[in-house]
């Protein structure tokens, strides 16, 4: 009964598990850094690259054609859905570069980088769900931000921070890409028709399996940070410092949507997709494109931070923001449909 109660009150706050795993993923790292590094005796390498071929693998025998085909002719909404993510957040990162100063260097890559990410997947679409938007545009948008990241997050951050150092990477860069994103997301798509319906019967599983993941790739890279020593100097109230910074990202991005939607005639409903599908960005892709687009570096895990937190105050924010809108919207859909 306890831990039920305890799982409610956890739910109210906009919290679950899965955020004090992070959190606890974390903690276990910075006491126990030997165990995920590379000089552990466990292939953690070979075992996370299996992990995301696998969770991308899943997401695509999740992805229905039909339900992106359902949204392409409202193309307004997308094109600001798709500016706000690969147009919109890195221009705020470049303009807050004199900012940082060269000591800060490392920390605004990361932020960059965290702004050149795609939006999610299920979170996106379960915030438009609580908060009465298009449901089919939230699939779509977000499902397409996944596709397009694969090409544009790699092109953003090689072109900012030239993390291309020559054909040679470029070329591991797209195998890597292509082994562990491309081809597990394409079939499938194509399995899409024959278990589909049975990926959607295991949701739940799946989500567990894909949190896991993602678990297991935070862990590894910030016990290789630990271990190299990438967080000393960075004292609790750069944190603070920084976490503020990232509410007000989000609530920036999130005003400026809401704000150019409604001057766009949007009707409600694709609004609330603009700015839940918008505001957005994958730990998921993040966490694998961190070592993609950084190898060989011990500050995987601080290029990680700004997006651990960003992720975990996205959903935080989102989902009160989500339930005042849905509570908003449900006396208009009541007016609408008598």
């Amino acid at each position: 009964m306890v831990p039920n109660r305890f799982a409610a009150l956890l739910s109210r706050a906009g919290l679950d598990w899965f955020l004090l795993a992070l959190v606890g993923v974390v903690v276990l790292a910075y006491w126990r850094p030997g165990l995920g590094s590379p000089a552990s005796p466990v292939p953690w390498k070979a075992v996370t690259t299996v992990g995301v071929a696998l969770v991308f693998f899943f997401y695509g025998l999740k992805l229905s054609v039909a339900q992106l085909r359902a949204g392409l002719s409202n193309w307004r909404l997308h094109a600001l859905v798709q500016l706000t993510t690969f147009g919109l957040f890195p221009a705020l990162a470049l303009l807050a570069r004199p900012f940082f100063g060269a000591e800060g260097d490392l920390l605004w890559q990361s932020i960059f980088f965290l702004c050149a990410l795609p939006s999610t997947v299920s979170t996106s679409v379960v915030m438009v769900s609580i908060a009465g938007g298009n449901l089919s545009a939230a699939i779509f948008n977000a499902s397409v931000s996944s596709l397009l990241g694969i090409v544009l997050t790699p092109l953003l951050v090689g072109a900012v921070l030239h993390t291309s150092t020559g054909s040679g990477h470029l070329s591991k860069l797209a195998t890597q890409l292509l082994w562990q994103v491309v081809l597990p997301v394409g079939a499938g798509l194509l399995l899409n028709g024959r278990f589909g319906a049975f990926a959607g019967r295991q949701k739940a599983r799946l989500r567990v399996f894909d949190q896991a993941t993602i678990l297991l790739i935070v862990f590894t890279a910030f016990c290789e940070s630990f271990a190299g020593g990438v967080f000393r100097g960075y004292r609790p109230g750069d944190l603070a410092g920084l976490s503020a910074g990232l509410v007000g990202l989000y609530l920036l991005v999130f005003g400026l949507v809401w704000g150019l939607s409604r001057a766009l005639g949007f009707s409600r409903t694709d609004q609330v997709v603009a700015v839940f599908c918008g505001s957005k960005k994958s730990l998921v892709y993040g966490s694998v494109m961190a070592g993609l687009l950084f190898p060989a570096t011990a500050a995987t895990g601080l290029l990680l931070l700004p997006l651990l937190l960003y992720h975990a105050l996205q959903i935080v924010l989102a989902s009160s923001m989500a339930q005042r809108l849905g509570r908003a919207g449900a006396p208009e859909a009541a007016s609408a449909h008598p």
